[in-house]
């Protein structure tokens, strides 16, 4: 049975300007199950930064509680909080020399004492999660020596051995080809299913996420909707997401065209 381990209750998001508050989205409840990949979706501008960083806590609420594993997020300190919830954000890192498996084992700082001194345990952590990515063979390699591809791997890694119950991506195949695409998304789905952790991460490449996730978030003007791909399908709903003549969804290919 799968464990519900975030979830939303009466949600609006949005952001306030100096004094103006703008609102997004109004009364999103959302619900995302253990050992599940979801992605959500929509056209630029819609929203999906300003929902991720609202369910992880780095922009409050309009409206509404979000729940991690049935606690409030308010209610978390921040250090149990990074026990609970890991983010890959798209912003670059700043200059350094770490290597590869400095990074990672940078996700368990939430764990380590003041020193930061690494246990028995966190180290067997650290090897885990560089297993299951299979990035031992560029581990000793400074990140500035590897690929955009590696490099995003390297980021999952280290969400991966912080451990936690949910982790969220923002875009994590921006400034990827094809093949690398596939590849970091099959990882993600391989990762889901081996580990039993929720993987959530936005994207703009829909095609791909209607044939690898277990389900999607779908962002259009006028609502917000979640279920199984195939389900999506069959509701029309990606014939919303954008007001242009010149691209529409196939239903009966399941993917996107241009007429």
């Amino acid at each position: 049975m799968t464990k519900k381990v975030i979830h939303s209750e009466n949600l609006s998001i949005g952001y306030t300007n100096k004094s103006k508050t703008t609102t997004i989205i109004e009364d999103c409840d959302i619900s995302l199950a253990s050992g599940k990949l979801i992605a959500l979706i929509g056209a630029n501008g819609i929203g999906k930064s300003t929902l991720l960083k609202t369910l992880t806590g780095i922009i409050p609420p309009i409206k509404g509680n979000i729940f991690i594993n049935g606690k409030k997020i308010g209610d978390y300190p921040p250090k149990e909080l990074a026990q609970e919830l890991s983010i890959v954000l798209t912003e670059s890192l700043p200059p350094s020399n770490l290597t590869v498996y400095e990074i990672v084992a940078l996700g368990r700082q939430p764990y380590t004492n003041w020193l930061g001194t690494l246990t028995p345990e966190d180290k067997t952590k650290i090897d885990d999660a560089i297993a299951l990515t299979g990035i031992g063979a560029f581990k000793d390699k400074r990140y500035f020596e590897i690929s955009d591809g590696q490099l995003q791997k390297t980021l999952i890694t280290r969400a991966l051995a912080q451990d936690t119950s949910i982790i969220i991506l923002d875009e994590p195949t921006t400034h990827l080809d094809l093949v690398h695409k596939v590849s970091l998304i099959k990882l993600l789905q391989k990762l889901t299913h081996e580990t039993g952790k929720t993987i959530l991460y936005s994207t703009h490449d829909i095609d791909l996420a209607i044939q690898l996730c277990d389900e999607m978030i779908v962002l259009t003007p006028n609502k917000l909707v979640k279920d199984q791909p195939c389900n999506l399908i069959e509701q029309n709903v990606f014939n919303e997401l954008f007001q242009n003549e010149s691209v529409v969804f196939d239903k009966t290919i399941g993917k996107f065209k241009v007429v």
